[in-house]
């Protein structure tokens, strides 16, 4: 029997390298001979830039940025030399977990340190960008990294602008006479993990901005800022972006690369397993294992889960899927999960959730009772 285990990290506690570990676990203390192969895998956010560095041959390259609130911290990108490429993720510098739960407010959160990165790589020679956008604390449509690149923003009566989601209503003006040159002869690949317009009932404040600590007020402002944002730009750049699918991710900083920068958006895990020869792992599968923090409808909008279960569909391999939390149950087996696990087996608050451990126990309890089904009813041999 042979098993790929593909999952994503459970966002603010594992690592999909973690998750895979526990699964692995899990699996061996039912059968120990299964064959087993782990593919870490991510979808543009937390995890993207060291599974796709590591599977390149790349290095690691630390720096200080600026976090979602502008406190200086040490951020880490991917470097491959001979290609002169870089490879970053979004939530290294902008991440949701860098922020406290009660400082969370992407009125003023800001994407200035996913800038200062890029500018660190153009520095050392870099001329290709493979850029994972997910997990932001951030709903400024990439103002800030635009800033730190060196465009201005200015108001009506031409006050130059500051950072955070609640500029994007008061731009008027938009000045990239400054843009560093070099990012202009750049070539930036953004693995982007969902299709969400820039604004809208489905855009970035609508559906993200209220686990980023948005009131409903607030959503209400960040959602005409992105408008406004998206008719400045049509009038002053003459790009159209607010309706391309992916425009609307982490906070709307798709659009952003769409309307400043040579930039091309790709389906964040179709580009992962793509580059992972993903196809080629699934020969001889008997079963697929894959998973994320929370499985709900947003799974079936380009997570991880629901690209690895199209792959394995096409080889009619069955799939399971595991979370720290479940919803939407019967659209997920609609969707073609054969069964959708939660982990938990007990009520507990949401710091013990996501303890690590807990979460790594509660995983390999979960894949160990699933495999004694698969043991009793599928033996091998």
């Amino acid at each position: 029997m042979k098993i790929v285990i593909a999952c994503d990290s459970f966002k603010g506690s594992c690592s999909s390298e973690q998750v895979a570990d526990s699964v692995e676990k899990g699996i061996k203390s039912v059968i120990p001979d299964c064959r087993v192969e782990k593919i870490p895998v991510a979808d543009g956010g937390e995890g993207t830039m060291r599974t796709l560095t590591n599977a390149m041959g790349g290095c690691f390259l630390k720096m200080f940025t600026h976090d979602p609130i502008m406190k200086k911290k040490e951020s880490c990108y991917g470097f491959i030399e001979s290609e002169k490429t870089a490879v970053m993720e979004i939530a290294e510098t902008c991440g949701l977990t860098l922020v406290l739960a009660e400082e969370r407010n992407p009125l003023i959160t800001t994407t200035f340190g996913v800038g200062e990165m890029i500018l660190d790589a153009l520095d050392r020679g870099c001329r290709k960008f493979i850029i994972g956008i997910g997990g932001s604390a951030t709903n400024d449509g990439g103002m800030g990294m635009m800033q730190a690149l060196g465009v201005s923003f200015y108001d009506e009566e031409n006050n130059l602008l500051g950072y955070g989601g609640e500029q994007l209503i008061k731009i008027a003006r938009i000045d990239t006479s400054s843009l560093k040159p070099e990012a202009l002869q750049s070539e930036f690949t953004i693995i982007c993990d969902v299709e969400n317009p820039l604004y809208g009932e489905n855009g970035a404040a609508f559906v993200f901005a209220p686990q980023k600590g948005a009131s409903e007020h607030d959503i209400e402002i960040l959602d005409a800022g992105l408008r406004n944002y998206a008719e400045v730009i049509k009038k002053e750049r003459g790009k159209d972006i607010d309706l391309i699918p992916g425009s609307g991710a982490a906070g709307g900083i798709g659009a952003a690369f769409l309307a400043f920068l040579p930039s091309i958006l790709k389906p964040g895990i179709q580009c992962v397993l793509d580059f992972l020869n993903f196809n080629n792992l699934l020969k001889d599968t008997d079963w697929v294992i894959t998973g994320e923090g929370k499985l709900d409808r947003q799974t079936t909008m380009g997570k991880v889960p629901m690209g690895v279960l199209k792959y394995a569909q096409t080889f009619d391999i069955p799939v399971i899927a595991i979370g720290g939390s479940v919803e939407d149950t019967d659209m997920l087996n609609d969707a073609g999960f054969l069964s959708v696990l939660s982990i938990q087996n007990a009520p507990v608050d949401l710091e013990k959730a996501m303890e690590i451990p807990y979460t790594q126990a509660n995983i390999e309890r979960t894949i160990s009772q699933f495999m004694r089904i698969i043991n009793k009813y599928m033996p091998i041999g």
